[in-house]
């Protein structure tokens, strides 16, 4: 799954793609262009579970992330394509002060700002919906085919949606419309986490500053997540060792670190869960979306496992952890076989019984 990071200039967003995935900073000077990176969904259950079967790795699933040149203000989105791309969007907003680092339009002032970024999604889709509105209205009079007809119809809800500047992840859809619109990526159709860049006197007191700010109340409307995360001082933790970091996330009354929440919030609002494998070999979490189905599942794994199922042998991760092992769980009870259908649960420790 992809993530798309973009914000005004300025806001912090390469900083925390940075920091997120472990790559390097851009080289100075030449053209801006997207940048893409991986990061680690933090999972204690897969520490857990290779404390108990000592594999010989263990692996966490991942986010994909996108790093889009910043947007000036007035300035039209760029790299489209590389944002088209993607099944959900981070923004990320800046909330801190610094002298060293002024923001372009000369105050802080996050609320404005997510409204502005929001204006040029709802900008990016509204030429794209008149053209294919255009192109529609011209087959139509060549030959009024019924699905055309049906498309245009569509197409003006969605003119009409976005000319009142809302986006369209505001506008309801049925799952065969949501269909037809798949092939266009319209960006202000998908849901966006809205991260808040905070400095270190707004981190220590989060929560206030976003319902403050009015970012919370910006974050209550449909398709949007809101979490806070301070890069500058993600950054200085970097460079810490993890007991020095602990003492000092400590300090500043911070329960995790930031990274982990915003990766997390990004997996929550692709509507994405792991299930789990064990063994001596590897101890590995498997990203699904919520919903699948044991049999699609297994294709996670490899594609001759999904076609040859015959079973899945299953235990929740907590009874697996309090039994001690897959026998023991046996023995319980606690251990399950389900059948193609069966919807797989977050945290869901499975083995497929296959035959191909």
């Amino acid at each position: 799954m992809k993530a798309g990071i973009l914000g005004l200039t300025l806001a912090g967003k390469s900083t925390l793609f940075q920091l997120l995935t472990g790559t390097q900073a851009a080289a100075p000077g030449g053209r801006p262009e997207a940048r893409v990176g991986v990061a680690r969904v933090p999972d204690p259950r897969v520490d857990r579970l290779a404390a108990i079967f000592q594999p010989k790795k263990r692996t966490l699933a991942t986010v994909e992330y996108v790093d889009v040149p910043g947007v000036a203000k007035g300035e039209a989105l760029v790299d489209l394509p590389a944002l088209r791309g993607v099944d959900a969007l981070v923004h990320v907003v800046r909330a801190f002060e610094s002298d060293n680092v002024p923001h372009p339009d000369g105050s802080v002032d996050p609320l404005r700002d997510a409204k502005m970024l929001e204006l040029e999604l709802i900008l990016a889709d509204l030429g794209t919906v008149e053209r294919r509105k255009e192109r529609l209205e011209a087959n139509i009079k060549k030959a009024s085919k019924a699905e055309d007809v049906a498309e245009r119809a569509l197409f003006l809800r969605l003119k009409e949606t976005l000319e009142a500047e809302k986006p369209l992840r505001e506008m309801g859809t049925t799952e065969e419309e949501g269909l037809r619109l798949r092939g266009y990526a319209l960006l202000s159709g998908k849901p966006m986490l809205l991260v808040a860049n905070l400095g270190e006197a707004e981190i220590r007191e989060a929560a206030a500053f976003l319902q403050r700010s009015g970012l919370a109340a910006f974050a209550r409307k449909p398709g949007i997540a809101l979490c806070a995360v301070s890069a500058p001082i993600e950054a200085e933790m970097a460079d810490l060792s993890p007991e020095d970091a602990k003492a000092f996330r400590e300090d500043l009354s911070l329960a995790e670190p930031g990274l982990e929440r915003v990766i997390r919030s990004t997996y929550d609002l692709l509507g994405l869960i792991s299930f789990l494998t064990t063994g001596e070999d590897e101890c590995r979490a498997w990203t699904i979306r919520r919903g699948t189905r044991a049999q699609v599942a297994a294709g996670t794994i490899h594609s001759d496992i999904e076609r040859g199922f015959i079973r899945a042998q299953v235990v929740p991760f907590e009874e697996l952890v309090a039994a001690g092992s897959i026998a023991a769980c046996r023995e319980r009870g606690s251990l399950r076989l389900e059948g193609r259908d069966y919807e797989v649960k977050d945290g869901d420790v499975i083995e497929f019984r296959h035959n191909v």
